[in-house]
């Protein structure tokens, strides 16, 4: 694993699912890790099992926002690292959706990104260093599921903004980039039922669903020095559901 030992990241829904998996990873490569999230209480427990740091935060509160920012900078000496990855995917067809719904969605997946990398420049700029990694999908840029026209929408428009926010922070020495999962075996997939987890194995060339510390590996990688010289990209983790042409594509007859 990469060394993260002198760095300190914040993971946004940290506390479960892909977020603990970064968390996970974060932690392994040696990175003071703080896990803000919405649940305080599941934050406190992931930061407990991991030896990480909570804090309670609503990422649609700018002012929440900054407050978290400038504790974490002042406890622990600076933010290194910055990942994204708080949001929702409730499913609603465009019959169910409503301006309320939209608005609901681009705001927990888009509008606090948004807000987040803005208020974090400051203190990576101060020190001309900066890691960010943005928890996007393979939902919206590359793949459409009925219901999710409002998701797919907000994680398209996650990686319209992180393309062009790439261009202008990369002289303050701070890189931008997203990982896109496919289906990730979390606690929201897991309550799905065994039937649609068995369904969409069958879809993947790889034949199961990815782990929490699949993502969390990846976005330690984009977060790492070593990635110095990547930024504005995106890094597709879903076992390669996105490359068949079809079905039969993926369990075909070998020649």
């Amino acid at each position: 694993m990469f060394d993260l030992t002198d760095q300190v990241a914040i993971v946004t829904g940290g506390a479960s699912g892909i977020g603990r998996g970064i968390v996970e990873s974060l932690r392994e490569a040696g990175a003071t890790v703080v896990v803000a999230d919405l649940n305080l209480a599941d934050a406190e427990k992931t930061a407990k099992e991991t030896g990480s740091h909570a804090r309670e935060l609503d990422v649609t509160d700018r002012e929440g926002v900054k407050a978290l920012l400038k504790s974490v900078a002042e406890e622990f000496g600076g933010i290194h690292i910055l990942c994204s990855n708080a949001g929702i995917y409730p499913q609603a067809t465009l019959d169910e959706l409503d301006d309320e719904k939209w608005d609901h969605m681009f705001n927990v997946n888009t509008r606090s990104t948004f807000v987040l990398v803005q208020e974090v420049l400051p203190y990576m700029r101060e020190q001309a260093y900066g890691r960010i990694v943005i928890t996007t999908s393979i939902t919206g840029s590359h793949t459409g599921y009925p219901g999710w026209a409002h998701y797919g929408a907000s994680k398209a428009a996650q990686q319209g903004f992180m393309r062009s926010a790439a261009l202008e922070i990369g002289r303050d020495g701070i890189t931008i980039n997203g990982v896109l999962p496919g289906n990730i075996l979390t606690e929201g997939l897991k309550a799905q039922g065994q039937d649609y987890l068995d369904q969409m194995a069958r879809g993947i060339p790889l034949l199961r669903l990815g782990d929490p510390r699949d993502i969390g590996n990846a976005a330690t990688f984009l977060a790492s020095k070593e990635a110095g010289y990547i930024t504005g990209q995106t890094l597709v983790i879903d076992g390669g559901q996105i490359l068949p042409e079809s079905p039969e594509a993926i369990l075909a007859p070998r020649e």
